[in-house]
């Protein structure tokens, strides 16, 4: 049983990563059975013409996935919490937590995606004004043009740091309502939202990099030959089946990692919120 305790940004990625190995076999169960539908859209996608041919599925899918990926992590928070505390994690049981909390994860990844929907919506036509309004202005204009852009795009960073762990919360807190994730996620960060850009970033390059290059190989073998090419699109949208699991793993232990350090969050405390006695 291991013990829950600050971790540095480093701890984090090797704590998850040694879970995401230890139990790599039931998260590939638990990515198939959030992501089957996701992935399915996305290979028809990629046999069917490609995303330029279907702009409204492709839309449709990443939304579907967006929503997959909370209940995927809803999921991996039980096989994880299961870990910690010794017990041997059950696919049954994950998939149990998640279901349980698909309408609040649903509410709040909503909620969420808009929020940070619309700032990015208000930089942009921050951007779009400023720009033609400082063409006369020379240097100065141009420095105040990117100053303001570079500020916008930090306050959507900042803000989404502090809503990281709003699933995590959903699913192992009692709230009075789900809307009060954000309040509580938002101070769980208080003061750590610098780690967790940093965390957020090695965290991405780990699941993404591999994706996008296998897109790039595929793009590259379709004007060579095309059935390696629809090969590599294949293997690319299934991918996320197997990424996906490895960023729940690192929001789940920085999760931890935040309470322990503002509230001595223990183990005792995580299987009482689990209901295991």
């Amino acid at each position: 049983m291991a013990d829950l305790k600050p971790m540095e940004l480093g701890e984090i990625l090797d704590g998850a990563l040694t879970i995401f190995r230890r139990h790599f076999g039931l998260f590939v169960k638990i990515g198939i059975a959030a992501l089957w539908l996701p992935v399915a859209l996305t290979i028809y996608v990629q046999l069917a013409g490609g995303k330029e041919q279907h702009i409204v599925l492709t839309l449709l899918i990443t939304l579907i996935q967006y929503f997959a990926g909370l209940f995927l992590t809803a999921s991996a928070i039980r096989v994880i919490s299961d870990s910690y505390l010794g017990r041997d994690p059950q696919l049954g049981d994950a998939l149990s937590l998640g279901a349980s909390k698909i309408w609040s994860l649903f509410v709040v990844g909503l909620g969420k995606g808009i929020i940070l929907g619309l700032i990015a919506v208000l930089v942009g036509i921050v951007a779009a004004l400023a720009i033609p309004a400082m063409q006369g202005a020379g240097a100065v204009g141009v420095l105040f043009t990117i100053a303001l852009f570079l500020g916008g795009c930090w306050f959507f960073v900042f803000v989404a740091c502090g809503y990281a762990v709003t699933t995590p919360v959903v699913v192992l807190e009692n709230l009075g309502g789900a809307f009060d994730a954000f309040g509580r996620s938002w101070e769980l960060t208080r003061t750590f939202k610098r780690k967790i850009a940093g965390i957020a970033i090695v965290t991405w390059l780990i699941v993404y990099v591999p994706i996008i290059a296998f897109s790039m190989l595929g793009a590259y073998f379709m004007l060579e030959s095309p059935v390696i090419g629809q090969t590599f699109d294949v293997v690319t949208a299934a991918m996320p089946v197997v990424m996906t699991p490895i960023t729940s793993c690192v929001w789940t232990l920085l999760y931890y990692d935040l309470r322990v350090r503002r509230e001595a969050f223990d183990l005792q405390i995580l299987s009482q919120q689990l209901g295991i006695s």
